[in-house]
């Protein structure tokens, strides 16, 4: 068993630290500087129990639904999952880190820069200036899909200089998907999350050393990218397994993500898919960002409710969802926001919204 030491949440001593464990020093939990934050990533990593000899890091889900866990990985999966996505993308480069470094996207851009023998370069206050800091005969990135729709329109120049941009840390919506390929960036949606050592699925096909598999619609995944454990938990792993709480399916060949287990909610005795309302909502032209979430509700069991950044009414919008799915699953209340509340990892803040 080994110590797990706490080490600041920055970009130079996440580096620091990786560094250490990449060549064989102390397992590590890096923590953010935020309070708050600090004192939930503590009670979820334990620093004060011991660790097997095998971990690396330890580092904690998003928490977008509750208290984050405590997910343990091994040095073998750091290494194996910074390995297969360079080849994914064509050989090792440079990375422009844009994201916070306790967090398993951009904990891996340091592993993969530092796999590479390249400097990562920081974000800083302009992704433009930071982009034309790159040196590397290859360059990437990787973001979250709402830092890639502000970056569409501010920094259009600098996301076409990447050989490759990862799509990470939440469904990237099609109407994105579509206005990236015809302004010319190369961006690569990606499936994966701590426990998969960062994204292990890229555009639909699994990353080498990846196999998925399917019960029931439930996304299964296996492969030496995969944790250790969830900290001081039972075996999550089944014959080596992971069952993800994502539901998804296959078509031609490719996952496709519908949304987690728990996205199905009943309202009023009908069976509604969340993500599906909420991709609908997406495609409408007056909004520019929309989360759907189910309420408990005395008279519908949950209520469907949209969270709305723009003007369309709640008749606009019934009426647009049920254009192509059924009128049951369009949303019976809309909520306005100047913005959607969203965690440092990029995900959204659900806890927020409810």
């Amino acid at each position: 068993m080994s110590t797990l030491r706490l080490v600041p949440g920055t970009p130079d001593a996440v580096l620091s630290a990786l560094r250490g464990v990449l060549d064989g020093g102390a397992p590590f939990a890096p923590v953010p500087d935020d309070p708050a934050a600090a004192d939930r990533v503590r009670r979820a990593v334990v620093p004060e129990q011991p660790v097997a000899d095998d971990c690396a890091v330890v580092l904690t889900t998003s928490g977008s639904s509750g208290e984050p866990k405590g997910v343990a990985l091994s040095r073998e999966a750091l290494v194996a999952s910074a390995h297969a996505t360079h080849e994914r993308l064509g050989g090792p480069g440079q990375w422009l880190l844009p994201m916070k470094p306790y967090f398993i996207g951009g904990l891996q851009i340091l592993t993969r820069s530092l796999l590479a023998g390249e400097s990562p370069v920081l974000l800083g206050d302009s992704f433009s200036a930071a982009a034309g800091r790159l040196t590397g005969a290859r360059r990437y990135t990787a973001m979250v899909p709402t830092q890639l729709a502000r970056y569409l329109e501010t920094d259009l120049v600098a996301l076409r200089s990447f050989d490759a941009i990862v799509i990470g840390g939440a469904p990237t919506p099609e109407p994105l998907k579509a206005r990236a390929a015809e302004a010319g960036v190369t961006a690569i949606p990606a499936y994966g999350m701590t426990e998969t050592g960062s994204g292990c699925v890229y555009a639909g096909l699994p990353l080498t050393g990846t196999s998925i598999d399917l019960d029931d619609g439930r996304i299964l995944i296996k492969g030496n990218t995969l944790f250790s454990g969830y900290r001081l938990q039972p075996e999550v792993l089944q014959d080596g397994w992971f069952r993800t709480q994502d539901r998804g399916e296959l078509v031609d060949g490719r996952l496709r993500v519908i949304g987690r287990v728990d996205d199905v909610v009943i309202s009023g005795g009908v069976n509604v898919t969340l993500p599906t309302v909420q991709a609908r909502l997406l495609e409408h032209p007056q909004v520019k960002d929309a989360v759907v979430l189910g309420v408990p509700d005395a008279e519908w069991g949950t209520r469907v409710v949209a969270y709305v950044v723009g003007d369309p009414s709640l008749a606009e919008l019934r009426a647009f969802v049920a254009e192509v799915l059924p009128r049951t699953w369009a949303p019976r209340e809309v909520r306005r926001l100047d913005a959607v509340p969203m965690l440092a990892s990029g995900k959204v803040d659900r806890q927020a919204l409810r």
